[in-house]
């Protein structure tokens, strides 16, 4: 349950969701309980996230990301839905929510047994070849770099913190890492997320302008909607005369539009909300 000093802002939230069709945008702040850390909270360390120019522009470059994912990717894939993913889910479940539009990559609302979900940055378990765009399970992907990289996992030691939210792990020793490319066409592979300087897929983005619209206001979600493709949605909520609410720890880009700023946990306030809401 949120701290008693939260009731009045709980009371707020209640109000605003009443009898209202509700779109939420989740970010990285929300799997933080899930032992993903997020890029921008102040617990998190430094990170700079490698850019698609980067990624296909110069091969040391694609060579230490595939070395650190390889073993990223491992403790996303283990990481499993916590309280404020399954409340989501519940208020899905009793028509509260109408569907869910996220900026990670985790799929843990997908494991939470949420039904609508658009993954707006992709997805941490499936590569794509940038040639032949034929898809391929990371799973798959992770036991050819295996046979090349005999004993590359089980010699570098990590823990959750050193996992970034693209399941990009903090790895120095790379030099040795080899790569491999698409089995169809020999093309280049990266894995199913949209990097920074990269565009979000148009029908995606149509699928989430979509969701916001066929609702009747917008719950923000562990996001600080630093980057614009995120934000639109809470500019487009609020464009149109409906309410944004965000859930964050810390400010936003989008607070001056929000009809409600709720600084707090996502678990306990999601939790109460689906109490009251949504009772099993």
């Amino acid at each position: 349950m949120p701290d008693p000093g939260s009731a009045p802002q709980l009371d707020r939230l209640l109000e605003l969701v009443a009898g209202r069709r509700v779109a939420v945008l989740t970010g990285a702040g929300i799997s933080t309980d899930s032992g993903i850390p997020d890029y921008r909270s102040p617990e998190s360390p430094p990170r700079t996230p490698m850019t698609y120019q980067q990624f296909v522009g110069d091969p040391v470059f694609r060579q230490r990301y595939w070395a650190r994912n390889h073993i990223g990717w491992r403790h996303m894939d283990a990481a499993r839905p916590n309280p404020a993913h399954r409340a989501l889910a519940r208020l899905e479940r009793a028509g509260v929510v109408t569907g869910l539009i996220t900026q990670n990559v985790d799929l843990l609302h997908t494991k939470a047994r949420q039904r609508r979900v658009i993954d707006l940055h992709g997805v941490y378990a499936r590569v794509r070849c940038l040639s032949c765009e034929s898809l391929t399970s990371r799973l798959s992907l992770a036991e050819r770099l295996e046979a090349v990289n005999p004993g590359f996992a089980e010699a570098v030691p990590i823990d959750g913190s050193e996992v970034a939210p693209d399941a990009d792990a903090v790895v120095t020793d790379t030099e040795s890492f080899r790569m491999v490319d698409c089995l169809r066409c020999g093309g280049m592979l990266k894995p199913d997320i949209v990097y920074f300087g990269e565009s979000v897929p148009k029908p995606r983005v149509a699928a989430a302008y979509s969701l916001v619209e066929g609702s009747d206001m917008l719950l923000v979600v562990g996001s600080s909607l630093t980057v614009m493709s995120g934000l639109r949605f809470a500019r487009h909520t609020a464009k149109a005369g409906r309410p944004v609410v965000i859930l964050n720890r810390g400010r936003t880009r989008a607070d001056e539009l929000a009809a409600l700023t709720l600084d707090a946990g996502c678990a306990p306030m999601l939790t109460a909300l689906a109490d009251a809401l949504a009772p099993n």
